[in-house]
């Protein structure tokens, strides 16, 4: 069975353009921001990057490049990077066309907010330990004196 990232390898090669090399600079970026970022193959065909939970998705189109972030709308923008999909209520997406440059800094610190974001709502959806059970009193049988 091949990994996802293999997976990922072969759908950069296969698009042998502008996309190919945008979905590699992107996943490079993503690897640096956190180097602890599992790729995985999703729905038919789509690179998943995850830590905690999904970070964010790497989709290819015949005009654009976007990553979507799946808890994007949770997440501060100061650089202003999310420039599609911003009328949902979870999902926040950035589209990349041909020619574009990709604000690495800024999408290095996004990307570090979202896996942030997503341990620390793992950290409190774990759930806690159930209170220990006070010990039963055993009936005491007292003895009277004659």
């Amino acid at each position: 069975m091949e990994s996802a990232s293999a997976f990922i390898d072969a759908k950069i090669n296969e698009l042998g353009d502008w996309r190919g090399k945008t979905l590699a600079k992107v996943r490079e970026i993503i690897h640096k921001a956190d180097p602890e970022i599992v790729e995985e193959w999703k729905w038919m065909g789509t690179p998943v990057f995850s830590h905690g939970g999904i970070v964010c998705t790497g989709e290819t189109y015949k005009s654009v490049v976007k990553m979507t972030f799946a808890k994007g709308a949770a997440l501060k923008d100061p650089s202003g990077l999310f420039n599609s999909s911003l009328e949902g209520n979870v999902r926040r997406a950035i589209d990349i066309h041909e020619g574009d440059k990709v604000d690495e800094a800024a999408l290095k610190d996004l990307i570090r907010a979202a896996v942030a974001l997503n341990l620390d709502l793992k950290a409190k959806s774990k759930p806690k330990p159930k209170p220990r059970p006070k010990p039963k009193l055993r009936p005491t049988t007292s003895k009277q004196a004659d």
